[in-house]
């Protein structure tokens, strides 16, 4: 996917997002990361097509988003938002089974492929075995897992997660970004993520966006993009970066 000179602008008065260009590499994950209001999400809700650009051009194998018909761009991208409204009395099953939808039509109903796309994408996210439950009786991080599975059912060759952790505790937080990673890693799925924490974007990235007031300030491989001065200039925080033997290389804020 290409960005090519994006602006989106609020009311005339600022620009959500301000003359971006980058390239999303398929077959890595890219994770989005800046303070808040930086306009992370605003990008990822470009690339989803959810917002249309003022300014710019986003392209996916050299074709215009705005030319793909909705199903053929439901086969090409996925998304997960942060928070959803969880529907009343719906199994896990049903729910994922609506990542099908772009492959039905009046003439034609859920079939033998459509049925193995469910029970691949309730294998991947470790909830086969509850397939049957309400979607009311799950903590929140299986509720997370049960969206990525409807994802994941579309078999789209991108998944989008805007801040998938934000809402959950540390151990449901690793469970979920260990399956990105196993997503990305086993089933080649390109990945793009807009995430909080720094040691979790560097730890389960392979390209990073560092953004500032709409602007892309630094991107590139974790190790090389994030430095003391990045820190300082997009956070206001002094940092230190270590390497460690079982951390890898990792982040140590020690003040403002």
């Amino acid at each position: 996917m290409e960005i090519k000179d994006i602006t989106v602008s609020h009311d005339n008065t600022r620009n959500h997002l301000d003359g971006v260009s980058t390239m999303i590499q398929k077959g890595k994950v890219t994770t989005i990361i800046g303070p808040n209001g930086c306009g992370k999400s605003t990008l990822l809700s470009v690339m989803s097509r959810q917002r249309q650009p003022h300014i710019g051009r986003v392209s996916l194998e050299n074709k215009d988003l705005v030319r793909y018909k909705p199903k053929e761009f439901a086969k090409k991208l996925a998304i997960v938002y942060q928070q959803n409204d969880i529907p009343k009395d719906l199994t896990i099953e049903k729910l994922v089974s609506f990542g099908r939808l772009p492959y039905q039509s009046m003439l034609k109903r859920r079939d033998e492929v459509d049925e193995q796309a469910i029970d691949w994408a309730l294998t991947c996210t470790n909830l086969l075995d509850k397939r049957h439950v309400d979607l009311e009786a799950l903590s929140g991080g299986e509720r997370q897992r049960v969206w990525i599975a409807m994802a994941l059912a579309q078999q789209s060759e991108i998944l989008c997660l805007d801040e998938p952790t934000t809402y959950l505790d540390i151990y449901y937080q690793i469970e979920l970004l260990n399956l990105v990673k196993t997503l990305n890693e086993e089933h080649q799925l390109t990945i793009v993520m807009v995430l909080h924490d720094m040691n979790q974007a560097i730890r389960y990235s392979d390209h990073l966006i560092v953004m500032k007031d709409g602007q892309i300030v630094a991107e590139g491989a974790p190790t090389t993009v994030m430095t003391k001065e990045v820190m300082k200039e997009v956070y206001g925080v002094d940092a230190v970066f270590r390497e460690d033997e079982q951390l890898g290389f990792f982040m140590m804020p020690v003040g403002i």
